[in-house]
Order: structure tokens, then C-alpha cells, then sequence
């Protein structure tokens, strides 16, 4: 059985951290992560995004590619994990294990830590299709 508890998903995204290769896991060392059921309605207010499920994951932060050590970030990088749309998600596929799809999205989420815009990830990642 799969456990889908908020324990589960933090130690499935802390393991998916864990096995990026170097450099990319020591670059996202100090990447705060959070995981919640459910987006925050500011966040969803600021994406401008009606439905909560539409969202799995964000990045929140400054990316790599846009940092200066003269001025420094105010609050940490975070990736956040939305437990409830990525278990939406899950049961709606059917076809991938839970561990895969947590993975996967902590992956697209750091991937914009290092710059990398949506259009960038989806002309390497057919995931969604």
C-alpha cells in the first residue's frame, strides 16, 4: 500500500532532492521545502488560478541564474508540494507510482530555481502528455 500522509510526501521529495546528481543537489541544498494539502489562496490569488487542484508545486524565490551576491534575497528559495492536487493527479493517471509524481514535480520546481522557465522544462519533459 502506498502511504500518501504528509510524512510520506516530504521524505518521497527529500529523497527526490537527495538523488539530484552534483552540481545540481549541492545548488539546492538551502531550497526550503514545504509541503501542505493545499495551495494558499494568496498564492492561488497571485497565479490567478480558480481551481486549488491545477496547482501540484511552485517555486518561490530567486533563480540562480537571476542572483547577486550584492543583493542578497531577503527570504530563502522555497518549493512548495501541494499534497491533495498531486494526490488528485495520482488517482486520476493510474498509470505512475506516487513516488514518481512527487519526484517529478520537486524536479520541475528546482529545475526553476536554476532558471529554467516552463516552456524551457516542457520542450525536454513530454511527462504531461
Amino acid at each position: 500500500m502506498t502511504r500518501t500522509d504528509p510524512d510520506a510526501f516530504r521524505d518521497m521529495a527529500e529523497a527526490a532532492l537527495a538523488s539530484l546528481p552534483e552540481p545540481f543537489r549541492s545548488h539546492a541544498a538551502d531550497v526550503v521545502l514545504t509541503v501542505v494539502d493545499w495551495p494558499p489562496q494568496d498564492i492561488l490569488d497571485d497565479m490567478e488560478i480558480d481551481d486549488p487542484l491545477d496547482l501540484t508545486g511552485l517555486y518561490e524565490g530567486i533563480p540562480l541564474t537571476h542572483k547577486s551576491v550584492s543583493h542578497p534575497s531577503p527570504y530563502p528559495d522555497r518549493v512548495w508540494l501541494f499534497r491533495e492536487p498531486i494526490l488528485e493527479e495520482w488517482r486520476d493517471r493510474g498509470d505512475v507510482e506516487l513516488s514518481d509524481l512527487v519526484t517529478h514535480v520537486v524536479v520541475h520546481e528546482i529545475a526553476h530555481h536554476f532558471g529554467w522557465s516552463d516552456d524551457d522544462i516542457a520542450s525536454i519533459d513530454r511527462w504531461w502528455e
